[in-house]
């Protein structure tokens, strides 16, 4: 049976021809790891732990005392802390100059080749069912105003969304505070009255728990496999202390 969607009341309709949205989901209901705070601190967390554990790992191979792998440590976590958050910080900027440049091309291209733009324009709402006397009235609405036509070429010639002007700040503190504070992890035991074959395994236990416990919520956040995430970052965590154990016993003899 063919199904019909009726038309909304005349009343029902607002000034601008757009009538209300219809009983349905939440519109902005999101998962908590796909906040961008959030996102940014797990991000770091996955990151944090490998260059403390390695290093805490390679100077304890090497009979290295409890205040020298301590020291090293928190040396290594700083530094991964501040690379990383720097990292996202320039990263951030780069994507808004990215989308400055594009969207400066595109505001001259709608004034040098004004026909051509305009018919990439249908040509996009063509791709999706537009024909007709629709077609050339959508085009007519958007291309009537300059900024609303630049920003639908934005979108959906480009595919590039306008960052948020505070979005490289937060991305560097929030990866900045979440690769220090898992970074401490592999740490804490060292700190502890432990002996140091005690100390090393709770220093492994406490690094794998983390690295496979955020990278299972990076995963998630990012809709991918969580267990390849989990995986991948005990794996990363892996190497990284086997490579480090490895230089410093070559260093050592």
């Amino acid at each position: 049976m063919e199904t019909t969607t009726q038309a909304p009341p005349a009343e029902a309709v607002n000034r601008d021809g757009l009538w209300p949205m219809p009983p349905g989901p939440p519109h902005e209901e999101r998962h908590f790891t796909q906040v961008e705070t959030i996102r940014d601190l797990i991000a770091g967390a996955a990151e944090g732990p490998v260059l403390p554990f390695a290093v805490a790992t390679a100077l304890a191979g090497s009979a290295a005392g409890r205040p020298a792998i301590l020291l090293a440590g928190l040396a290594a976590l700083v530094a991964g802390a501040l690379a990383g958050a720097l990292a996202r910080l320039l990263a951030a900027r780069d994507e808004a100059a990215h989308y400055a440049e594009e969207r400066r091309r595109e505001e001259e291209e709608t004034v040098e080749y004004e026909d051509r733009e305009r018919w990439e324009v249908a040509a996009i709402l063509h791709r999706y069912g537009v024909r007709g006397d629709a077609l050339r009235l959508a085009v007519d609405s958007i291309c009537a105003d300059k900024t609303r036509w630049v920003d639908f070429m934005m979108r959906f010639e480009l595919d590039l969304k306008e960052p948020d002007p505070r979005r490289a700040m937060r991305a560097a503190l929030g990866g900045g505070i979440g690769h220090a504070a898992a970074g401490l992890l592999p740490l804490l035991p060292w700190m502890l009255p432990l002996g140091g074959l005690a100390a090393a395994l709770g220093s492994a236990a406490l690094a794998a728990a983390a690295l496979g416990g955020f990278g299972w919520l990076k995963a998630r956040g990012a809709g991918l496999p969580t267990a390849r995430g989990a995986a991948l970052g005990l794996l990363t965590g892996g190497i990284a202390a086997a490579g480090a154990v490895l230089v410093a016993r070559v260093a050592l003899g």
